[in-house]
């Protein structure tokens, strides 16, 4: 089974959800080079204060809802924290990486991610200023 693999940098988002489907389609179309039609894409967060995710890719409201929620099952400035030395954002960014997840699967379909009508990938940027994030992107066929 051959595999290919690239390592995509991100460039720097605010704290959000964020569609980067097109971002991971480029990679792809740029690694495969002989006409993969039928595999698994992998793609790996090399970061502990972001996540990935797939939903929905049409409506910026779920975006922003989810953002919302999220910043209310893990606040920031809480006062029982004790990692606390690169600021206040960052233990419930931690928490938000773990409840979301650093790595999703997804199958190829006629060397094309196979996602539905309606989705898209995320990456759940959860500090403040987070920076650049790289995403290993592996093609197994």
């Amino acid at each position: 089974m051959p595999y290919q693999q690239t390592t995509l940098t991100l460039p720097a988002y605010a704290r959000g959800i964020h569609i980067i489907t097109p971002h991971i389609e480029q990679a792809i179309n740029e690694l495969i080079t002989d006409k993969a039609e039928v595999g698994l894409v992998h793609l790996f967060l090399q970061h502990t204060s972001a996540s990935l995710a797939i939903n929905e890719n049409a409506d910026a409201d779920v975006r922003l809802d989810t953002e919302d929620w999220l910043n209310k099952i893990a606040p920031a400035d809480q006062p029982e924290y004790r990692h606390t030395l690169e600021g206040s954002d960052d233990l419930p960014a931690h928490f938000k990486s773990m409840m979301f997840g650093v790595s999703l699967t997804i199958p190829l379909v006629n060397g094309k991610l196979g996602l539905g009508t309606w989705q898209g990938v995320y990456l759940c940027e959860h500090r403040d200023y987070g920076g650049q994030r790289k995403v290993v992107i592996t093609i197994s066929y």
